[in-house]
């Protein structure tokens, strides 16, 4: 069977966690004539053929492991993290998981804390389950729906313990600018999404992005922090090794909430 098969037959089974909306959100809002309004995103779409590989860890983990839209639709409050886990536990929230270096390595090494990853890209998620089982991490769960989103409408106050966002699209055009993730407001509610004391970590390989954080970073006054040294626990990802080979330095930051 052809890898794109395999793909098709694993989402087939399990359904497509991305649920109804192309974009990753839930609820898609409507211009007057019912037409999907068109919104600004922090991600681009992309490929959803699965390996071999990457669709036996899908048919194995995906129903219990990996939440979509159809998830939360029709909550009324913050979603239930200690039910999607089966236990209560501090949760660390990684914002664009990609293949899940991160997540895994991070679960493996801690397994008294619950990590929670977001990621649309499907194939991305099926290699964080393969390497979720390969690591025998079991404290790790995945969701497929915009993130911005999710802290936003699904994620009370006071309740993530670390926030990763390693390596996000820089969108370098400034017409594209305004697609970065790391902007007001949804700094400012992602600060008031971490508990007190609570860790923002990110890191980039473009030195324009890692300027506009750091400007972008300091409009937040529940937040201190800046640069720092490499964050010791990140692994070595091909974004990372893609950027070094290209001659770019990796800066780091870190900002707790006061």
């Amino acid at each position: 069977m052809s890898d794109d098969k395999h793909g098709k037959l694993a989402r087939s089974r399990a359904g497509d966690p991305a649920g109804r909306s192309p974009e990753g959100r839930p609820h898609v809002r409507l211009t007057e004539d019912g037409r999907p309004l068109r919104e600004v995103l922090s991600y681009a779409r992309r490929g959803s053929r699965f390996t071999a590989r990457q669709a036996g860890a899908w048919d194995r983990l995906a129903a219990d492991w990996v939440f979509g839209a159809e998830a939360v639709e029709g909550l009324t409050g913050p979603l239930d993290a200690a039910g999607w886990f089966g236990r209560e536990a501090p949760l660390y929230v990684e914002i664009g998981s990609g293949v899940g270096e991160t997540t895994a390595s991070y679960a493996a090494a801690h397994p008294d804390v619950n990590v929670l990853a977001f990621e649309v890209w499907l194939p991305g998620v099926a290699d964080t389950l393969a390497r979720l089982e390969a690591a025998g991490a079991t404290n790790a769960r995945l969701c497929t729906v915009d993130a911005a989103w999710s802290l936003t409408e699904l994620f009370a106050p006071g309740s993530i313990t670390e926030l990763w966002t390693l390596f996000p699209d820089p969108w370098h055009k400034t017409r594209h600018h305004k697609r970065r993730l790391v902007n007001q407001p949804f700094i400012g509610t992602a600060a008031s999404r971490l508990v007190e004391g609570g860790v923002w970590r990110l890191a980039t390989d473009w030195a324009g992005y890692a300027d506009h954080i750091a400007e972008a970073m300091a409009t937040e006054p529940s937040l201190v922090g800046g640069l720092v040294e490499r964050w010791t626990e990140r692994p070595l990802t091909k974004f990372e090794r893609r950027g070094l080979a290209e001659g770019r330095d990796i800066a780091d930051f870190a900002y707790r909430r006061r």
